[in-house]
């Protein structure tokens, strides 16, 4: 029984509900998990034998989301079960089409995998990156479910590989096989799981391409980028320190240039703060989208910009959410936040459009950052003063920027191919399992 780590769940979710009252977060995890029994019991029927995969949140589910959409044409007759541990993650896509039932996960403990095993019964499980879950592991292989982990990353310094982590390496002993982004992950987890590690690749590279080639225009997006002859960066993702960082650094540059501002949580006093320091004039995308939306995508703008015309503010505010990965399309380059707080956010998402992305410091846990850094399509700053530097450089030198789109485009076409790896391998891994 690893008393530890049910401690460390225990007293996680406890601070979770005792946080509930006072953050919106902590709230919406408690809330949103009530009556989800309920639900998952009346679509317990339709759910026999589904394919399960489990995601943190919604860039979990991006990364997981080519895979599943493989298995459902490989195996299109098996329900899919999706089930999320935030609450962002739910919220994006409760209503997937591509799903049977879409959930929270309760949470890990004996008597919750044993309950929600005996629910559903799934035919197999798929768990992105890095979701561990002991009881739910050990109930599957109790039940002989073939289970596989997808797009894995795994660093020295994880329990897997510590003194301590020995109810870590019995979660690594239940997967039929592990899918990893690299062979430094490999390497770690060959002495430990023997024959049953794949070096997949990312499978967000798929995600994103697929996106970049198949995404439709957005008509008030592209009326933004046409009205002016003005360069345009998209920041997505952003956080407080993010913007204080571009406000700073457009500040000082010596020509003009145009935002896309799409902060990750478009809270309404989150958007106020932009708006009071954003440059000007500043428009939010709500407010003029009824209007631009009616007008022809391709309509030229006058020679001379009317002073109340939407199109020709310096800052368009993104105040919904579920367009930044189409968004980046109609930058001239790309700042992606997170870099000054957790981590950073996706990048890819930027460089499939062939856009130069520029971050933060904090981004060790990202092999891509360092990619693109390396591949000259990347570029990380700490502070206003490197931010202007980078921007005048790319802005100011039309073959450098060129240059940079190239090496950013070309380091996403590069690498897809993950998805058709590891779907060969889950269906032969089945195959395997099924024979006499």
């Amino acid at each position: 029984m690893p008393l530890g780590l049910d401690l460390v769940t225990r007293a996680y979710h406890l601070g979770i509900r005792m946080a509930a009252p006072f953050l919106p977060k902590a709230r919406a995890w408690v809330e949103g998990r009530r009556g989800s029994w309920d639900r998952l019991g009346g679509r317990a029927e339709r759910l026999q034998g589904c394919i399960w995969m489990h995601c943190a949140s919604v860039g979990e589910f991006e990364q997981g989301r080519p895979v599943l959409e493989a298995l459902k044409k490989a195996l299109p007759e098996r329900p899919i079960l999706v089930t999320f541990f935030s609450p962002s993650g739910y919220a994006s896509f409760h209503d997937l089409d591509l799903a049977t039932h879409v959930d929270y996960l309760p949470p890990d403990g004996r008597a919750n995998a044993r309950r929600f095993l005996e629910l559903v019964r799934p035919g197999l499980a798929i768990f992105i990156k890095y979701e561990f879950w002991y009881h739910y592991l050990m109930a599957l292989d109790r039940l002989q479910a073939p289970t596989f982990l997808v797009s894995g990353i795994f660093r020295p310094g994880q329990p897997f590989f510590r003194w301590y982590g020995s109810a870590w390496r019995r979660m690594l002993a239940t997967y039929d096989r592990l899918f990893v982004q690299n062979e430094r992950s490999a390497e770690l987890l060959r002495p430990l799981v023997a024959g049953r590690v794949t070096v997949s690749g990312d499978t967000r590279f798929d995600r994103v391409t697929t996106i970049a080639e198949n995404t439709p225009a957005i008509p008030l997006a592209l009326a933004f980028r046409k009205a002016s002859q003005l360069p345009v960066l998209v920041a997505g993702s952003t956080w407080p320190p993010d913007e204080d960082l571009i406000h700073e650094a457009l500040a000082t540059l010596p020509h003009q240039v145009r935002t896309v501002l799409v902060p990750h949580e478009p809270a309404p006093r989150h958007l106020d703060r932009i708006a009071e320091r954003a440059i000007t004039p500043l428009v939010r995308w709500s407010a003029i989208a009824q209007e631009l939306e009616r007008r022809e995508p391709e309509i030229r703008p006058p020679h001379e910009p009317p002073d109340q015309d939407p199109l020709f503010a310096r800052t368009l505010l993104v105040d919904r959410t579920g367009l930044l990965s189409r968004l980046y399309r109609y930058g001239d380059l790309a700042y992606v936040g997170g870099g000054f707080s957790d981590g950073i956010h996706s990048i890819l998402e930027a460089a499939a459009w062939g856009r130069p992305v520029i971050f933060g410091p904090r981004h060790g846990k990202f092999p891509e950052a360092r990619g693109l850094i390396e591949a000259g399509g990347g570029f990380e700053v700490r502070d206003a003063r490197a931010l202007a530097d980078v921007l005048h450089r790319l802005l100011g030198d039309a073959r450098e920027l060129e240059r940079a789109s190239l090496a950013a485009g070309l380091y996403v076409r590069e690498r897809i191919g993950a998805t058709h790896r590891v779907v060969d391998g889950i269906l032969a891994s089945i195959d395997r399992a099924q024979a006499p």
